[in-house]
């Protein structure tokens, strides 16, 4: 009897380890997570979304591109030709001769002067040192001298049959002790492309100041200058 009671026991026992272990390797239980959630049978992990990508800028528009461009011997016309670039933003780029002028060059009262013999020669054409760098770039280009003998000095018709002016805005202007503008500007136009705007050109005396200068420009009428 005891026998069989032990028997019956063991059987008991291996019955209940049996369905303890079916439990615990049940597949309806989920694991749990280190994070304390619970990942579902089949289940994937989110893949991260890469975020798009912001497109790059653009070339910025550009605005109108101004140049000044000036000859100046003694200095007077460039202290206008830096108010000039100052009010309208623009670059500026000084024509400057491969041979300096010297006093005597630019003795006006010596026939034998160089002046005076290059601005007595129509087809003068004194070299210049450097240049314009990307001038189809401009838009406008204000263009600079004093006046010899009534004309721009011949260095700047060498300025002007060195560039292509087509579709440019060319506004003259000229600095003297007393004469006007005259026929200068006119000059220098027959010397450049057919198909460039030119303004009436202006004679500003050498003591003119910013504020002068800035009204003049101001009165032009042209889209992109001014303060």
């Amino acid at each position: 009897m005891r026998r069989v009671f032990s028997a019956a026991a063991c059987l008991f026992l291996i019955a209940l380890l049996t369905a303890c272990g079916s439990r615990l390797q049940s597949p309806d239980v989920p694991p749990i997570q280190p994070d304390g959630g619970t990942e579902q049978a089949g289940s994937q992990l989110p893949v991260p979304q890469e975020e798009d990508a912001e497109p790059e800028p653009g070339p910025e528009p550009e605005g109108t591109r101004i140049l000044v461009a000036y000859f100046s011997a003694t200095g007077t016309t460039k202290a206008l030709a830096e108010f000039t670039a100052e009010v309208t933003g623009a670059d500026l780029y000084e024509i400057i001769p491969e041979q300096p002028y010297t006093a005597e060059d630019l003795d006006y009262g010596d026939a034998g002067s160089r002046t005076s013999q290059e601005q007595n020669e129509e087809s003068a054409r004194p070299g210049i040192s450097g240049g314009v760098e990307n001038m189809e770039q401009y838009d406008i280009i204000f263009l600079g001298y004093p006046i010899w003998w009534g004309e721009a000095p011949r260095i700047v018709a060498t300025f002007v049959e060195s560039y292509d002016w087509a579709g440019k805005t060319v506004v003259p202007f000229c600095t003297s002790g007393s004469s006007g503008i005259g026929d200068s500007a006119v000059n220098l136009q027959e010397l450049a492309s057919p198909d460039a705007l030119w303004l009436a050109g202006e004679r500003l005396g050498g003591d003119s100041t910013r504020e002068e200068i800035a009204a003049w420009i101001s009165g032009l009428g042209l889209e992109g200058l001014g303060e």
